[in-house]
C-alpha cells in the first residue's frame, strides 16, 4: 500500500497526517506552528512528527510517495511560495526544495484554498466530476478551480483567487486592501458585520434577544439559528447574505461552467438554510446551460480537507 503525508500549514496551528492511495487517513496530530522559529526549525519539527505518525501505525518509510503542504499564499509550480500570509519568511522561497532535502520525499506545494478544491475534487463532494470548484466561506473566502484532472493556479499562483472577484464597483472596503470583492460581501465575517450594522437601528427582533444584546458575540451561527426560529429580520440577513453568494458563483458559473459547485467553510454548516436560496437566486445571474445538470454540494472533508488536499497533489 502506498501512503503520502498531507501538512496544512496554518497561522497559529499545523494539522500533518498519513493518508494512503484511497483518501483514507491513517494517523494524525496538529502542533503549533511557531513559525517565528524560522522556516528551517519548523519543517524540521513538522517533520519529526510525520515520521513519528508513521512509526506508530508501523509503516515503512519507504512506502511514503509524497508529502503534500498546503500553504496560506500563492505558490508557484507546486514549489515556490511568493509570500505567506501569516508568516515573516522571506518572499519567492522554494518550499519544496527545502522539504525534499530534509526528507528525501518527493514535495509538492500549493495555495491551502487550492489545497481544500484539490481534496473535494478527489476524495471529497465533487470525487468523480471533472470540472470544480470549491468556495470555503468563512472569515474570508478562499477558493479553487477544478478543471481536467488540474488545479487553475496561474501565472503567479493567484488562480482561483475566488474571494477578490468584485462583485460591486468601488464598494466595501476588503481585507486585501481594494474595494468591492466577493469577500466583502459574502464572507461570514462581513455578513455579522452586516448584522450588526442593522442591529444598531432595529433591536425589536429573535437575534438581538438571543445575544443577550451584546454585539461582540454575535456569530453567523446565531442568525441561521433565528432564521429556524422564524425571526424575519435574521431571515432578511440570510436573503442578502444568499443573493451575493449567488451573484459571486453565477459568474463562475458563466466563465468556467463546472459540473459541480462545492460550498464548505463555516458558512457551509448551514446546510440547506444557506443552500436552497443560492440555488434560487443563481436563476437571475447565470446563463442557463449553465444550470443544465449542475450539482451544488456541502464539501465532506471538513476538518481533514487540508491533509487530504496536500496528498490529492500525487493522486
Amino acid at each position: 500500500m502506498k501512503h503520502y503525508i498531507g501538512i496544512d500549514l496554518g497561522g497559529t496551528n499545523t494539522k500533518i497526517g498519513v493518508v494512503d492511495s484511497e483518501g483514507n487517513l491513517i494517523n494524525s496530530k496538529i502542533i503549533k506552528t511557531n513559525s517565528h522559529q524560522n522556516v528551517d526549525k519548523t519543517l524540521e519539527r513538522i517533520w519529526e512528527t510525520a515520521k513519528k505518525l508513521i512509526t506508530e501505525k508501523e509503516i515503512p518509510l519507504f512506502s511514503v510517495m509524497g508529502i503534500g503542504i498546503g500553504i496560506p499564499g500563492p505558490v508557484k509550480n507546486q514549489s515556490t511560495v511568493g509570500f505567506f500570509a501569516n508568516f515573516d519568511w522571506e518572499k519567492n522561497l522554494n518550499l519544496k526544495e527545502k522539504m525534499e532535502k530534509l526528507s528525501g520525499i518527493e514535495t509538492r506545494i500549493e495555495n491551502d484554498a487550492n489545497i481544500i478544491a484539490q481534496g473535494e475534487a478527489i476524495f471529497g463532494a465533487a470525487k468523480g466530476k471533472k470540472s470544480s470548484i470549491t468556495i470555503a466561506i468563512g472569515t474570508g473566502i478562499g477558493g479553487g478551480i477544478f478543471f481536467n484532472g488540474n488545479l487553475i493556479s496561474g501565472m503567479s499562483g493567484v488562480g482561483g483567487e475566488i474571494g477578490h472577484m468584485k462583485v460591486v464597483k468601488d464598494g466595501k472596503t476588503c481585507g486585501c486592501g481594494q474595494n468591492g470583492c466577493f469577500e466583502a460581501y459574502a464572507s461570514a465575517s462581513s455578513l455579522v458585520k452586516e448584522a450588526k450594522e442593522r442591529l444598531k437601528l432595529n433591536e425589536n427582533n429573535l437575534l438581538f434577544k438571543e445575544i443577550n444584546g451584546n454585539l461582540d458575540e454575535l456569530e453567523a451561527k446565531n442568525i441561521f439559528d433565528a432564521a429556524r426560529k422564524g425571526d424575519k429580520f435574521s431571515k432578511d440577513l440570510i436573503e442578502y447574505e444568499s443573493d451575493y453568494l449567488a451573484l459571486g458563483i453565477g459568474n463562475l458559473l458563466n466563465i468556467i461552467n463546472p459540473e459541480c459547485i462545492v460550498i464548505s467553510g463555516g458558512i457551509s454548516l448551514a446546510g440547506d438554510e444557506i443552500l436552497l436560496p443560492i440555488k434560487e437566486k443563481l436563476k437571475k445571474y447565470t446563463m442557463p446551460p449553465a444550470l443544465e445538470n449542475l450539482e451544488i454540494k456541502i464539501g465532506t472533508l471538513g476538518n481533514e480537507a487540508g491533509v487530504k488536499g496536500a496528498v490529492a497533489l500525487f493522486i
